[in-house]
């Protein structure tokens, strides 16, 4: 019988409190418990880590390539191995990898993909991100609208049966281009329903959450702004409460002072968390690279297409963490459950994720005083060690 893993001499973040002159506890792939050094129990293995920090293992659900790797140029079980090996490298346990809009062969390869990589248990796969086809050509964003269209009932088909072999299926669309009874029906599927890429109002936007949205997708980007006469799609996400809502933490797509009203504005229980929005840049020392067969340009830490369009992000969430810490004046308590705890709690996971407590997967984060990545376990096996 496998003796369990003892954690100690780190600083241990649980999520909600730091323990100190503690050690957690590894069984099974699971964690066991947070018990003082001087209970950790002589038939376990110790893996010190004096001197540095312990937390929940980052959630991104929105990742749309790494370590050179763009889902859309290489949707196949490889192409999602190397996504989730590149994020790893910087924190983050579980993520799903992201569809940017394509055609319906590509469309039907991720999926194929995803279900693939489940059944082969890649480290850190959670689970699908179909970003699209189904939003609005007037909030397009770097999204070719060549291939953008309306929802049909095949569309919603696929997308169905692919949430019966996935642990996790996100979808964005616009109310523009999907209607409410197939929101619906995605909600009762499973299907976590965001809203994004789209022009519509505050009112439309609220039926669309009333028939079964749940998120919305990158915050203030490709969406109609908060007006005094039209809330929008931003006065939505933060006016109604069940919505929870990604951001892109890199003062690029979003200003620190805005970053900063939102989070004082939004209305609970929903949450605003980071996303990277990661291309096929992080972990490599790429220049440019092609989406859609549009070349993408990588300069100062901005993706943008030939006519300055930003595409995608190149951060990672450690990146994320620190920007939120440094800039929005989130200390690293919130910032930390805003790349863990509020993501699992955005897809229903919260049983499983974003804790470092009894039950959940010891799926954790070894950190340094910057929020520097030591090393980063999965299910309680190291995956990447600097």
């Amino acid at each position: 019988m496998t003796a369990r893993t003892a954690i100690t001499g780190a600083r241990i973040f649980d999520g909600d409190l730091w323990h100190d002159d503690s050690a957690l506890l590894i069984d099974g792939g699971k964690v066991a418990g947070i018990v003082a050094r001087k209970e950790v129990p002589g038939d376990a293995r110790i893996v010190p880590m004096d001197g540095l920090s312990l937390v929940p293992g980052f959630i991104d659900l929105q990742v749309n390539g790494g370590g050179g790797v763009l889902l859309n140029e290489r949707p196949d079980l490889e192409g999602i191995r190397t996504i989730c090996a590149a994020h790893a490298r910087f924190g983050t346990t579980a993520l799903l990898p992201t569809l940017i809009t394509d055609n319906r062969a590509v469309t039907a390869e991720t999926i194929a993909a995803g279900l693939a990589a489940r059944k082969a248990n890649v480290p850190g796969f959670l689970g699908l991100h179909l970003e699209g086809p189904h939003l609005s050509v007037a909030r397009k964003g770097a999204h070719d609208p060549q291939l953008i269209r309306p929802m049909e009932q095949a569309d919603l088909d696929r997308t169905i049966t692919a949430r019966q072999g996935l642990e996790a299926l996100l979808m964005t669309l616009a109310p523009e281009n999907a209607s409410n009874a197939q929101i619906a029906a995605l909600k009762a599927a499973g299907v976590t329903v965001s809203l994004g890429h789209s022009d519509c109002g505050y009112r439309t936007a609220a039926a669309a959450v009333e028939a079964g949205a749940s998120m919305m997708t990158h915050l203030f980007n490709a969406m109609s702004p908060l007006g005094h006469r039209e809330p929008g799609m931003v006065g939505a996400a933060l006016d109604l409460g069940h919505l929870n809502a990604g951001l892109i933490a890199d003062g690029f797509h979003v200003d620190p002072a805005s970053i900063g009203v939102a989070l004082r504005a939004k209305r609970g229980p929903g949450r605003i968390f980071l996303v990277t929005d990661a291309m096929s840049t992080i972990g490599t020392d790429m220049t440019s690279f092609f989406l859609n067969g549009r070349e993408i340009f990588r300069e100062g830490g901005r993706l943008t297409l030939a006519d300055g369009t930003l595409a995608g992000a190149d951060i990672d969430m450690a990146s994320c963490i620190r920007f939120m810490r440094d800039h929005a004046g989130i200390g690293l308590e919130e910032a930390l459950r805003m790349a863990s705890l509020y993501p699992a709690e955005a897809i229903g996971m919260t049983g499983r994720k974003g804790r470092l407590t009894h039950g959940h997967d010891a799926d954790f984060v070894v950190i340094g005083r910057d929020v520097d990545v030591v090393s980063t376990w999965i299910a309680g096996t190291p995956i990447f060690a600097a």
